[in-house]
């Protein structure tokens, strides 16, 4: 092995030992990146080495982040993330639970039916996993157990519809996963939208499939009103404004008549519009949800830099050409190779958010996977229909991990919200169930890759 392949795995292998340290990320991918360079100049100074890594390495690493920090695609992660804390706060989730609880209210797992419902519908409009398990645990977790769902139920609903958002669209992963693949944002956003319909339907049909079984686990509320139109009628009302966004959002998007980044716009414009139809809106609420669009935004972009750094510099020593090696040299075939590739992204997500993973993993693993030759058909309209493919898997697979114990974000995320008498124990069973639909739907997906490709295909 050459100095070129000791230092890649001497970089991987800090910065795995440094994740257990708890020093911010972002400084971490950085500050590695500038550390290895100085080893691989200092090597090639007084060793003799040739790693390729100089004073001019500095300079492509600003030019990279030039072209980064220009990407028009980029935009729209703030006004996404704007859009989906400012319906965190418009009170629409609070009047649609109350709404289908009064709908569902004959049916066992109604109420638990009713969060998987609002949390497809929070991830269509918010596209963030924290603020939709952290709003869905507030506003239902007490009125399940009140109720006497169990809790390994009331728990697991929230956490399993909660995570629906990292893939059903406008999720922000996706666009950054389309920029880092160099594939299309409409084309992604409308092959999530048939995966993130299946899970969640699987998520309904065990909820009704458990209350037939187990009618303990998801007794019928006591107090169930008769369904009359003027309940539907309510339901209608609630539901039309956030789905009104959606169609805006996305149907700009699938229509061609707006790219994802002005649909952005027009979702952050929407959802101020709803705040205020609500009288939700004051000038306290706006400043907090522009500071926390700023505070989450920062968060992202802070990683963004430290991992662009790290990423070219592990370029620089030949590292993609080796990792890409390792996965290309094993004797499983195209698809076990994939499968390998989902497992590994599926242990990383113990440890690593989305965004690392996205700019770190995909750009090294996205070229390896167009070259397995594998066949994924894109009706005769799509480029790159097996990266497109590719990167909803990979979302699934990081929507599975961000769910498992014992370092799921999604559980901790719900832990800080939970009433007392909620144990971390009940959030580990509860969501096994949850993880096992998970990977039924990720199996499906992998097993029938037209349910990402045709609807693209169709739109375009």
């Amino acid at each position: 092995m050459d100095i070129n392949g000791v230092l890649v795995i001497g970089m991987v292998l800090t910065f795995i030992g440094l994740l257990f340290t708890g020093f911010p990320i972002a400084f971490v991918l950085g500050g590695l990146a500038m550390f290895f360079t100085a080893i691989g100049y200092c090597s090639d100074l007084w060793l003799g080495t040739v790693t390729g890594l100089d004073y001019l390495t500095v300079g492509l690493v600003v030019n990279r982040l030039y072209k980064v920090m220009y990407n028009w695609i980029m935009i729209a992660l703030p006004l996404f993330i704007f859009m989906g804390l400012m319906l965190d706060r418009s009170g629409i989730a609070e009047k649609m639970m109350k709404s289908m609880q009064n709908l569902f209210g004959k049916v066992r797992g109604g109420l638990a039916i009713s969060v998987t419902a609002i949390g497809i519908l929070l991830a269509a409009a918010t596209g963030i996993i924290g603020a939709s398990v952290v709003l869905l645990g507030l506003l239902s977790l007490p009125a399940m157990l009140k109720q006497g769902y169990s809790k390994s139920l009331a728990v697991g609903t929230v956490c399993g519809a909660g995570t629906l958002g990292i893939l059903i669209p406008p999720s922000i992963m996706l666009v950054m996963m389309a920029d880092q693949l160099a594939i299309s944002v409409g084309d992604l956003f409308m092959g999530a939208l048939i995966p993130g319909i299946i899970l969640g339907l699987l998520y309904i049909l065990y909820i009704v499939f458990l209350g037939i079984v187990s009618p303990e686990s998801a007794p019928l509320s006591k107090d169930r009103p008769e369904i009359k139109f003027k309940m539907l009628w309510d339901v209608f009302k609630t539901i039309l404004p956030t789905g009104a966004l959606i169609l805006a959002v996305l149907g700009s998007i699938f229509t061609g008549v707006a790219t994802p980044t002005e649909a952005s716009g027009i979702g952050a414009l929407g959802a101020i519009i709803l705040a205020l139809i609500n009288k939700k809106l004051n000038l306290k609420i706006f400043k907090e949800v522009l500071y926390d669009t700023f505070n989450t935004t920062g968060y992202i972009f802070g990683i963004v830099v430290g991992a662009t750094c790290f990423a070219l510099v592990l370029r620089e020593l030949g590292g993609d050409e080796f990792i890409g090696g390792i996965f290309t040299g094993l004797p499983f075939g195209p698809y076990g190779i994939i499968m390998s590739i989902l497992a590994m992204v599926f242990f990383l997500g113990f440890f690593l958010d989305w965004i690392e993973i996205t700019l770190i993993v995909l750009p090294i693993l996205g070229p390896v996977v167009a070259n397995l030759g594998l066949e994924i058909n894109g009706f005769g309209s799509i480029d790159n229909p097996e990266l497109i493919w590719f990167a909803i898997l990979v979302a699934i697979s990081l929507q599975t991990s961000f769910l498992t114990p014992p370092v799921g974000f999604a559980i901790f995320y719900l832990k800080g919200v939970s009433p007392p008498e909620i144990k971390l124990l009940d959030i580990y069973k509860g969501v096994i169930p949850f993880i096992i639909l998970q990977l039924i739907g990720l199996g499906v997906v992998v097993a029938f890759p037209w349910l990402v490709t045709w609807l693209p295909s169709v739109a375009y």
